[in-house]
C-alpha cells in the first residue's frame, strides 16, 4: 500500500527545502533541498512513490503579520504548484523558522541543510496546529 504523506515546503527564489510526514505518524522530517526551478519535477517524483495528501507551504510575513512582496511571491509559486501537482496546498506561518533551523544545525543536526530543516519546522507546526485554523491556498 502506498503511504499518504504531507510535504512541507520552505520556498526560496533560488532553492527550496522539502520535508515529509506520514499522515499516520504525523512527525515531520527534513528531506532535502532542491533548486526551486526543479521543484515541480521533484514533487512529481515523490508522488510516484507516495500518495501526497497535501503540500504545506511556509508563508512569510512582515514583523506585524502583514503580507510582504515575499508573501505575494510565495502565494504565486503555490498557485503554480497547485496547477502543476494537483494536490491541496495549505499555507503555514513561517515566522522564525529559518532562525530555528540555524539553531538546530548548530545543536548537532547539521547533516541536513537549513532549508530542509525549516521545511520540517513549517510542516510540524502545521501538523500540531488545530485543523479549523488551516488555510488552503
Amino acid at each position: 500500500m502506498i503511504a499518504s504523506e504531507y510535504i512541507g515546503l520552505d520556498l526560496g527564489q533560488v532553492r527550496s527545502g522539502l520535508a515529509r510526514a506520514s499522515s499516520a505518524a504525523r512527525l515531520a522530517e527534513p528531506l532535502e533541498s532542491v533548486p526551486t526551478e526543479q521543484l515541480p519535477a521533484r514533487l512529481h517524483e515523490l508522488a510516484k512513490t507516495n500518495a501526497i495528501a497535501a503540500l504545506v507551504v511556509g508563508l512569510p510575513r512582515g514583523l506585524n503579520g502583514q503580507e510582504t512582496d515575499q508573501t505575494k511571491w510565495v502565494r504565486q509559486q503555490a498557485a503554480n504548484l497547485k496547477k502543476e501537482v494537483g494536490t491541496p496546498i495549505y499555507g503555514q506561518d513561517e515566522a522564525l523558522t529559518t532562525v530555528m533551523a540555524e539553531s538546530q544545525r548548530f545543536l548537532g543536526k547539521g547533516l541536513q541543510d537549513k532549508d530542509a530543516i525549516a521545511a520540517a519546522i513549517i510542516l510540524q507546526d502545521f501538523l500540531d496546529g488545530p485543523e479549523p485554523e488551516r488555510v488552503l491556498l
